[in-house]
């Protein structure tokens, strides 16, 4: 039981890294923290959806529920929801920072356009539960008594392959060393001769590209519901100031433990509590280490 617990916690926390770095991009490098972050991830889910409805030629792909057209749409998610977000953001948050808003503000801000996001997905499709394919799928024991079914696997590897490949652009492009550069210091990157609204763009594209991906594995994994951005928001955030703000290992890391953390209370506390307890591994390690495991103290 331990074993299935632990697989299941790996399957759902390596969901929650990938909208953990999203989150982990607006703290460190946009400087607030974006309650709408949650809904963008529905967002791309449900757009993803939409394309699967419509090519309905695929067939399945060996032992998975879905066919080539679901790796099309998840594609097409990232691309929705990425632009969604820099829309978003030339609408809001630009006016606001123009306007030296305060962080308060801006937090205030993503709370509304989570609303209108949220608000959206029920008026476009609907309250109704939602499932990109109904194929029965047999599950696979990889270990004793550890069972997932075939879609599990490959979202797990199609997961840590997007976070391996956004670690390499990160460490290996120009864009990448822009981007650390505005994490450390936005003025110094500007004076250094960093496009600054370009490389706020840029984050914005790659946090909700990201977010739509957590969102569409979710739905893949589960089903897809107008809430479940909002639903798992806490947990994203859990995973992202546990790791660390600003640290893409530390966000993957803390995706995993709030996986973990959320799958093994099962076993000792009643099912109602599970959401509760990833916060109570948040609360521990920041009273050892307020900066995360692996960020690093503000300067002052």
């Amino acid at each position: 039981m331990i074993g299935q617990a632990i697989a299941d916690g790996i399957l759902t926390g390596a969901i929650i890294a990938l909208g953990a770095i999203g989150i982990s991009l607006s703290l460190q490098i946009l400087r607030f923290a974006n309650f709408g972050h949650g809904d963008i991830l529905t967002l791309g889910a449900y757009s993803a959806l939409t394309f699967t409805a419509i090519a309905t030629a695929g067939v399945p792909i060996g032992p998975v529920s879905f066919g080539w057209q679901f790796l099309v749409a998840m594609l097409i998610a990232a691309l929705v929801a990425g632009s969604a977000a820099i829309l978003i953001d030339a609408i809001v948050y630009n006016r606001l920072r123009s306007r030296n808003a305060h962080r308060l503000t801006m937090i205030f801000a993503s709370f509304g356009v989570a609303l209108v996001l949220r608000n959206l997905v029920l008026l476009i499709w609907g309250p109704d539960v939602h499932y990109y394919s109904r194929e029965l799928q047999i599950a696979v024991e990889i270990l004793p008594n550890v069972r997932v079914m075939p879609d599990q696997i490959v979202v797990l590897g199609l997961t840590f392959a997007v976070v391996i490949f956004f670690y390499l652009v990160l460490r290996l492009t120009r864009i990448g060393m822009a981007m650390r550069a505005m994490a450390e210091s936005p003025t110094l990157a500007g004076i250094c001769g960093v496009e600054i609204r370009k490389m706020i763009r840029i984050a914005w594209f790659i946090a909700g590209s990201l977010a739509a991906m957590a969102g569409v594995f979710l739905g893949l994994t589960v089903q897809l519901r107008p809430e479940m951005g909002f639903n798992l928001l806490l947990a994203v955030f859990a995973a992202a100031i546990l790791g660390g703000s600003g640290s893409l290992f530390g966000a993957v890391i803390g995706g995993l433990l709030v996986g973990l953390a959320e799958n093994l209370s099962v076993l000792v506390v009643p099912a109602g509590y599970k959401t509760a307890m990833p916060f109570l591994l948040l609360m521990l390690v920041l009273y050892i280490r307020p900066h995360g495991l692996f960020g690093t103290p503000e300067k002052h």
